[in-house]
């Protein structure tokens, strides 16, 4: 649809939507043009009712810290909703279980079960993004997964159904799961155990310092490239890379980081299309040297994408 009848179609939200806005201060790679339309849901009812006047009529993109993304320089030619302050909330159901929304930052639900006494939350405190991405993918590190704590997920389809999901009646698979791609997370439900707070925190300061010295901070990358092919080998993928590709490889401002192979980096003003470049010669040349297919672990949003 134009923006006229975009406009017309959404005046009741006129307030709380923002007409070609800028998304490339919105992830982390710093990459990006503008949205068509773009969304901030604060209330589950201003969600519900923009999800049943737009319907099928326009793409839409779910965006969360923008930690594990990678957008079009080109107008999305959609919509890009962002869950806003109300779905950014922690509670205790009883002391062990912790309910959450999925704009909630992960490190911030990590600290939230620290300040309580639960543990099994650790090793989000090394994850980037939020909890609603962490579910999309079972995001993990060190050996655990969100599926170890989850317990169940809210979350509204593409009509505005909101429904509830227990995680036992979901397949999660390495940075994968079966639910389907037209549902928005809203929040879900965690259980931990109990421990001392201080050997929590213990902990957590353990594998910030794996963390750091393994991986790059305080750039523009958006973490994991790629996921590791667990399916054919027990190498890594970042040993895939460093014996396939010359790491000094870049095109524009898009490189390969000198501390981690499977973080790529924008060191200053690259394009969509460099770090796309960039990242299907990756996966061609470990494919040729290896006969490996690697698969993506960041989401693309282009124009090319199915509608929602």
């Amino acid at each position: 649809m134009k923006t006229n009848q975009l406009k017309e179609l959404l005046k009741k939200f006129n307030s709380k939507i923002l007409y070609n806005e800028d998304l490339k201060k919105k992830n982390w790679f710093n990459i990006g043009g503008k949205a068509k339309v773009f969304f901030k849901a604060n209330e589950l009812k201003d969600l519900v009712d923009f999800l049943k006047i737009i319907k099928n009529k326009e793409k839409i993109s779910i965006i969360g810290a923008g930690s594990n993304i990678l957008i079009t320089d080109d107008v999305y030619d959609g919509v890009v909703i962002k869950l806003g302050k109300n779905f950014n909330r922690l509670s205790l159901l009883n002391e062990e279980i912790i309910i959450s929304g999925t704009a909630v930052p992960d490190k911030k639900l990590a600290d939230y079960a620290a300040d309580n006494n639960l543990t099994g939350f650790e090793f989000l405190s090394c994850i980037p993004g939020t909890i609603g991405g962490a579910i999309k993918m079972n995001a993990g590190c060190f050996g655990r997964e969100i599926k170890d704590i989850l317990i169940s997920i809210q979350a509204i389809d593409k009509t505005g159904n909101v429904l509830t999901i227990a995680a036992e009646k979901i397949n999660f698979d390495y940075r994968n799961n079966n639910l389907p791609d037209n549902l928005i997370f809203l929040s879900a439900s965690f259980k931990g155990k109990k421990k001392d707070s201080n050997k929590i925190r213990e902990e957590m300061l353990q594998l910030k310092i794996r963390k750091d010295n393994n991986q790059p901070t305080k750039i523009k990358t958006s973490g994991s490239t790629f996921k590791n092919p667990i399916k054919y080998t027990d190498k890594k993928v970042w040993e895939l890379i460093k014996e396939s590709v010359p790491l000094n490889t870049s095109f524009g401002d898009a490189c390969i980081s000198e501390k981690h192979s499977n973080f790529f980096v924008n060191k200053g003003n690259a394009k969509f299309t460099d770090m796309k470049k960039l990242i299907d010669f990756v996966a061609e040349s470990v494919f040729k040297k290896t006969g490996i297919s690697i698969e993506k672990e960041i989401k693309v949003i282009d124009n090319w994408k199915k509608k929602f």
